[in-house]
């Protein structure tokens, strides 16, 4: 089992940047994929992005050309670039991971809050 802690949040203006990042407590060389989720108050968590091991990007409609999922295998780290951030970005947002393809996204981590507001 992996523990993973996010951080990175915080207060950005509309139109801002933050990156956040994702800690596991290990190697996640061979973890098949690793996600970023956001979950905002009164909706469903929802996909953001995620990458695969070996490097497969996949991206929410809503996020594509804006924000950009990376991973560091010799850090164990996952990131999450977000630019030209807008309010309907505010949520809760969550890494984790998936062992296979057919696999569901699990280990998640306690989440780090970002909110888009001027």
């Amino acid at each position: 089992q992996v523990q993973l802690v996010e951080s990175g949040g915080g207060l950005v203006q509309p139109g801002g940047s933050l990156r956040l990042s994702c800690a596991a407590s290990r190697s996640i060389f061979l973890i098949y994929a690793m996600g970023w989720f956001r979950q905002a108050p009164g909706k469903e968590r929802e996909l953001v992005a995620d990458i695969t091991r070996a490097d497969t990007t996949n991206y929410a409609d809503s996020v594509k050309g804006r924000f950009t999922i990376s991973r560091d295998n010799a850090k164990n780290m996952v990131y999450l670039q977000m630019n030209s951030l807008k309010p309907d970005d505010t949520a809760v947002y969550y890494c984790a991971t998936k062992a296979s393809p057919t696999g569901v996204y699990g280990n998640w981590g306690q989440g780090t809050q970002v909110t888009v507001s001027s």
